[in-house]
């Protein structure tokens, strides 16, 4: 574990019941993106933004989908995969946007006091009531609620999982931590972290009474646990996936030696933790090579499959693999409004939170920029180490498809990982290309990408940026 980066990061259902909701929308004739206001109690001061397929049963399950830290919920609507995935299996998705400051933008609370025990306040009790709205507001399925997330997010799965077990049906954490590896606020800092500085070795039985503790006297179901990481992440440490499995073993009462172990893909190692009747309880993947930028393309569809929503039977402990991903997917593009980003705990990091309410596609051309692009940038740097984060807005009038971006990184910076494009080469001047789920940036629309780098004292950001060819404004 070497240390953290921008990538870290029953009362209350009554409590919720009471309030009406605001919905700020257009109509329009497809799904779309809608903010939601005065959705219940809300301590976290948290924003709410859902996606509501036009394809869904009466009683449509609910996926809580969290970005990392300086992203927020639109961002990770038109980073990752959740929302094509829910128009053809007919869920419905929350993503909530954190406002919490932790040192590298806005990060879900996983920290304070408040948020580790039930209904004790901050982001989990807004995030609860958000569900508590969409089952009022849709009709949606109190036995099928489930949690996902990316690196801050990924750590408030398990968060919630723990405070929450009779909220939540499943989880899947990309690139976490244990439910109360923070001590503090500040604790949740690069550089001087425990929990992700390399300090943090709990035994299991420690990792279990934790989530005991977090609601006492709980002795009903526990939600499923799937868990993500990449071998190679060095921000939110890839030892810390055993912390978690240990965690979730002892809380479901199993061995530490998995029931079976495969690979569904190549490069993806997974260990599966079964009950004596077979029913897989926790399930780990370890991505060989990859540094902090799950979920990657595919990955989302084996977490939806997990939860049983893809109609499959998640439970059992037979050899099973990832559930077809060649149908189409396509990327969301954010809202209309200029986006802004602070540093990310997690891939696929994200824009900041917006303003607008409704998130719709314009027809997509192969035309290159035309009326021209802006950057915005946001870059945590410490030792020698930073996180950035790129926003890229298109200010022409004609919807990209297909995007590069060049820039040239100052001397003494490498680029480690990255998220939401693919970095080449890794030093000097870099190509940064779109990947499968984001090759779409609508006219006024806005995508995010980030990486992490090494720098050996110069932890500035670029000076210019080019997009398709186009010099773009930097703001």
């Amino acid at each position: 574990m070497k240390r953290l980066t921008a990538i870290v990061t029953g009362a209350v259902v009554a409590a919720a019941s009471a309030v009406v909701a605001v919905v700020v929308a257009h109509p329009a004739a497809a799904a779309s993106l809608v903010q939601v206001t005065n959705f219940g109690n809300n301590p976290g001061g948290m924003q709410m933004h859902v996606y509501v397929p036009d394809n869904r049963p009466a009683n449509p399950a609910i996926v809580v989908a969290m970005h990392g830290c300086g992203g927020s919920g639109p961002g990770f609507y038109s980073g990752s995969e959740f929302a094509s995935l829910a128009d053809r299996y007919g869920y419905i998705v929350i993503y909530p946007s954190a406002q919490q400051q932790a040192g590298f933008g806005k990060c879900f609370d996983t920290w304070s006091d408040a948020s580790k025990r039930r209904g004790g306040g901050s982001d989990p009790v807004s995030i609860v009531s958000m569900i508590t709205y969409v089952q009022q507001t849709y009709g949606g399925d109190p036995n099928r609620v489930f949690a996902t997330g990316s690196s801050s997010g990924g750590m408030m799965t398990n968060h919630m999982l723990a405070l929450y077990p009779d909220v939540f049906k499943a989880g899947a954490a990309f690139m976490g931590v244990p439910f109360n590896c923070f001590a503090n606020a500040a604790d949740y800092a690069p550089g001087s972290s425990q929990c992700t500085g390399g300090n943090m070795n709990r035994t299991p039985q420690q990792w279990g009474d934790a989530v005991r503790a977090a609601y006492p006297g709980y002795s009903g179901a526990r939600p499923r646990v799937q868990l993500w990481h990449g071998t190679n992440d060095t921000l939110v440490p890839y030892s810390l996936l055993q912390e978690t499995i240990e965690q979730w073993t002892n809380v479901f009462g199993l061995s530490q030696t998995p029931t079976s172990s495969d690979t569904p893909q190549n490069g993806w190692n997974r260990r599966r933790y079964a009950d004596g009747s077979g029913n897989v309880l926790v399930e780990a993947y370890s991505i060989q090579g990859a540094g902090h930028s799950l979920p990657q393309s595919g990955q989302a569809a084996v977490a939806i499959q997990f939860f049983g929503l893809t109609g499959g039977t998640p439970t059992s402990n037979r050899p099973s693999t990832a559930p077809p991903t060649s149908a189409p997917v396509t990327t969301r593009p954010p809202t209309s409004a200029p986006v802004t980003s602070a540093p990310v705990t997690s891939a696929p990091v994200t824009s900041a939170p917006v303003t607008s309410a409704v998130v719709t596609s314009a027809p997509v051309t192969s035309q290159p920029v035309g009326g021209g692009c802006r950057v915005s940038t946001e870059l945590t740097a410490w030792n020698n180490g930073l996180v950035e984060n790129i926003t890229i807005t298109n200010t022409g009038t004609s919807t990209i498809n297909g995007w590069s971006l060049v820039f040239t990184l100052p001397s003494g910076q490498n680029i480690t990982g990255g998220w939401n494009a693919t970095y080449t080469p890794s030093s000097g001047q870099v190509t940064a290309r779109n990947v499968s789920y984001n090759p779409t940036i609508a006219a006024g629309g806005s995508t995010t990408i980030g990486f992490q780098a090494t720098h050996t004292g110069n932890g500035g950001k670029p000076a210019s940026f080019s997009l398709n060819g186009v010099a773009c404004a930097v703001v």
